[in-house]
């Protein structure tokens, strides 16, 4: 499978589960899986990213094209579609306007376009206020998972370094040999 990132998981990986100064293997299997081809994000992510000047800044200002899509002729009869469904739903004009001004829509497009998987921490909500990635997602064919979901499924490990061994179960630390 190759994944497509939305900025909520890099956002929240910094700011909870996965800090740079204290989780670096979930940024080296983010690095390590985009050279093998299978984890990338959009040049709209990247460009929500960079906005602040901070670690996360940083680390996005260090990829490149390889790693941050940019838009391309590909895309664009998925942006069509996409544009079509969200226009033609039950959704709130602001909420439509909303969707296609933001890197959502050209995440979902993305998506579409190249029969990727996005990756979100949103859910699926019934409001005609907020078009939801995976509503759009769902409603367009193009399946949608957690960043915890892509984890398991390409099996990432996160192993301690610090002279501690883990069980085979990865469960128990048990004492460094």
């Amino acid at each position: 499978m190759t994944y497509l990132l939305d900025a909520n998981v890099f956002i929240q990986a910094k700011r909870l589960h996965y800090g740079f100064d204290f989780c670096p293997g979930f940024w080296d299997w983010i690095i390590e899986s985009n050279a093998k081809g299978t984890v990338f994000s959009i040049e709209k992510v990247h460009d929500e990213l960079i906005d602040g000047s901070d670690e996360l800044s940083q680390w996005a200002q260090a990829r490149g094209d390889g790693f941050f899509l940019p838009p391309g002729d590909s895309i664009v009869p998925s942006l069509t579609r996409v544009s079509a469904w969200a226009s033609g739903g039950d959704y709130d004009p602001a909420a439509v306007s909303l969707f296609l001004q933001v890197a959502d829509y050209y995440l979902v497009a993305h998506a579409h376009a190249n029969q990727f998987v996005v990756v979100t921490h949103e859910i699926p909500a019934n409001s005609s206020k907020r078009i939801k990635i995976p509503n759009a997602c769902h409603a367009l064919g193009v399946k949608v998972m957690s960043p915890y979901d892509m984890l398991r499924t390409e099996k990432a490990r996160f192993v301690l370094a610090s002279g501690v061994k883990m069980h085979q179960t990865g469960l128990e630390p048990v004492s460094a040999v």
